[in-house]
């Protein structure tokens, strides 16, 4: 009964995880204005009622990554060594999540792109991020013996090191940078994070 149960979840985790890649790949072939459902069950090779089983609209079903990447994030952090100092923690997290070969750089930037160009995606982001992001901060909270409702330490961090990686991310990207590779850039933003971003 309990495989059967793991094997349905799997299921439905994958049926999710298909159709949140082809609306994204859809959204950013045609721009997201030219998708529908339709199109996106089709291209997840499953009918368009399943994908209202899963999703309300096409802008969730794009989102979909953004969801799972705050849960990534979660995991990730949750794994490493209780007593391991939460910057240094942080910074594992983030490196590994900027240096993932099943998660190209080029289209997470492309999506935040999509998703910063795009008023229905961009309010829908707001939605989510309001409810999912809040993980992060509840983990770190616990990792440091804070309140996430009560302390701004969590809730300063969490977002702090998110805007220090989209920040390594976009200039990575812009090609503009001497950087090695985007694993430097991210490093670099720690440490001048720790420092208390000292003035060049």
């Amino acid at each position: 009964m309990i495989s059967e149960i793991g094997l349905r979840d799997r299921k439905k985790a994958a049926t999710r995880a298909a159709l949140s890649g082809a609306a994204a790949r859809l959204a950013r072939a045609l721009g997201i204005e030219c998708v529908t459902a339709d199109a996106i069950a089709s291209e997840a090779g499953v009918s368009t009622r399943t994908f209202h089983n899963y999703f309300s609209s096409k802008e969730e079903a794009v989102l979909a990554h953004f969801e799972q990447s705050v849960h990534d994030w979660v995991n990730l952090l949750r794994a490493r060594p209780e007593d391991e100092p939460i910057w240094d923690s942080l910074e594992h997290v983030v490196v590994q999540i900027v240096t993932d070969p099943a998660k190209p750089l080029e289209e997470t930037a492309v999506m935040m792109e999509l998703v910063e160009t795009s008023p229905a995606l961009l309010a829908k982001k707001l939605e989510v991020h309001l409810r999912v992001t809040r993980l992060i901060g509840e983990v770190i909270a616990e990792r440091t013996g804070t309140n996430i409702d009560t302390d701004l330490y969590p809730n300063l961090l969490h977002l702090t090191v998110g805007s220090a990686c989209k920040a390594a991310i976009d200039l990575w990207m812009s090609g503009r940078s001497g950087a090695s590779g985007p694993e430097e850039l991210v490093r670099d933003a720690m440490r001048q994070l720790r420092q208390g971003i000292p003035q060049p």
